[in-house]
């Protein structure tokens, strides 16, 4: 039986994770002893980890990882503290440097610290294979005893701002890398050509049993208190973290002009992020407060996209939208935005639609769509 350790830095709802846990589901046990190490024990998803997976205790040190400073220091990290604010002042240097945005950089000068005062992870023990799941790589790279180390790519390279000096001897260091579709190993290729011959490709594994029964544990009744039904009407669901690579600060604007159009169309959002503010911000501004409808976090988005008629993805980019394919195993209707790799997730559903990303020809293809089912 070989022994496998994934890790995470922790189970909230978001793609990277999903698609874990869909991965975590689809494992033959009788074959594979797994560890899962998760840096912070928080998340609507923990408590849907296989009963199989033997959960790692929580190590202080790693549960800092993402916390305020001022959380950090009150835990008594200081060494934590201070090599998350080194890494800050390092990457302030790149910005500088540059002479513009640095974007995900961040993250990988913060970890190339970090790793220095982190403890070994499980140390007593070597594993056939460990897998980092979700990037700064660092740890898993540094902190585990493996026979074999895997990292897997979520991004697309394409649309994110890297340090590729500064990236490429962790990626270096790993034995395989996995792609989860040919127009992310296509992108990540066009940044780090020489770890061609890592490359295996592998697609996100939805957890269709999770998704199915969570979708059914809060009656119709119940959803369309906040999703109300009434003829004509059109409600379009997103679903996922308020940031910039999910687009959502242009919905209220893409709203008003489908509105504009005669299509009683009104849009919720579930999710929460940094770019709350904006999108409140824009809704305010287009005088769409009675229409693009922020619902939250919701710890199961499940029975708002089953209730939707159309499940809308307007992101600026993607790796493979783990929402599209929870989505898809519902049943229904998706359209997303022309982000680099939406194509690879077209070739795999019929129910999928792709249209142009500006506001304008958002808004008229949405319109298209709308007016005319999925003909288009």
């Amino acid at each position: 039986m070989k022994s496998l350790l994934f890790a995470i830095h922790y189970m909230e709802l978001g793609g990277a994770e999903m698609s874990l846990l869909g991965l975590l589901e689809s494992l033959d046990y009788s074959e594979y002893e797994v560890d899962l190490f998760v840096y912070s024990h928080r998340g609507e998803l923990m408590e849907f980890i296989p009963k199989e997976v033997n959960l790692l205790p929580e190590v202080l040190e790693y549960k800092q990882i993402e916390r305020p400073i001022k959380d950090v220091l009150k835990d008594g990290c200081l060494r934590i503290a201070l090599a998350r604010l080194k890494g800050k002042r390092r990457f302030a240097g790149y910005i500088k440097s540059k002479k513009g945005n640095g974007g995900e950089a961040i993250y990988s000068y913060v970890a190339r610290n970090l790793v220095k005062v982190l403890p070994d992870i499980n140390p007593n023990k070597e594993y056939d294979i460990a897998v980092s799941y979700l990037m700064p790589h660092d740890y898993v790279l540094r902190k585990v005893k493996a026979k074999q180390k895997v990292a897997w790519i979520h991004t697309d390279y394409s649309k994110v701002h890297v340090d590729a000096d500064l990236e490429l001897p962790v990626w270096s260091g790993y034995d395989k890398i996995v792609s989860i579709s040919p127009d992310v190993t296509r992108c990540f290729l066009s940044v780090f050509p020489s770890l061609s011959d890592k490359i295996i490709e592998r697609p996100n594994v939805v957890p269709v049993k999770y998704v199915t029964t969570k979708s059914n544990e809060l009656p119709l009744s119940e959803v369309i208190k906040e999703m109300p039904v009434s003829p004509g009407r059109i409600n379009l669901l997103s679903v996922g973290r308020f940031c910039e690579a999910k687009n959502y600060d242009n919905i209220p604007d893409i709203c008003s002009k489908l509105r504009n159009k005669g299509l009683d169309v009104y849009w919720y959002l579930i999710g929460f992020g940094d770019m709350e503010a904006v999108i409140r911000e824009k809704i305010a501004e287009t005088g769409m407060g009675d229409y693009v409808n922020i619902l939250g976090k919701k710890s199961n988005p499940y029975p708002y996209m089953k209730a939707c008629d159309f499940y809308v993805q307007p992101s600026r980019y993607e790796g493979s939208p783990m929402t599209v394919l929870e989505a898809i195993a519902l049943g229904k209707q998706v359209i997303m935005t022309d982000f680099p790799t939406a194509k690879s997730v077209v070739s795999q559903s019929p129910l999928c639609h792709v249209i142009p990303m500006d506001n304008s020809g958002c808004a008229e293809g949405l319109s298209d769509l709308l007016n005319h089912g999925s003909s288009n």
